[in-house]
């Protein structure tokens, strides 16, 4: 039927206010696993959701990233490799910790 809209799709919110974003609207934001979504909110209450593209990133973070790698081409002759016995301690520190990076902080954590 022309001038239709296609059915809404829909999601529910669980009890710590997180929901599954659709398959129809991941495939039509392009999404994949750890994407980044943005919400936007108008003065009318309506919001849009649109994928988050490498370029919006924190440019904190983007900087910092690149001071590394041209740190680490300047003092190549700095970097060394890990020890074998630095990765065991690390494995054994951290062995048992389990972490969902996709749950929400805490408000205490905000």
């Amino acid at each position: 039927m022309a001038g239709t809209l296609a059915p809404c799709p829909e999601s529910t919110l669980t009890d710590r206010y997180q929901t599954t974003v659709p398959d129809p609207v991941r495939k039509a934001l392009g999404l994949n696993k750890r994407d980044k979504i943005c919400y936007t909110i108008e003065p009318s209450g309506k919001v849009w959701i649109s994928r988050v593209d490498l370029e919006d990133s924190d440019p904190v973070l983007g900087k910092f990233l690149d001071f590394l790698a041209q740190d680490m081409e300047e003092n190549l002759q700095q970097l060394q490799a890990i020890s074998s016995k630095l990765v065991d301690h690390v494995q054994l520190l951290v062995s048992g910790v389990d972490v969902d990076l996709d749950a929400p902080l805490l408000d205490e954590d905000e």
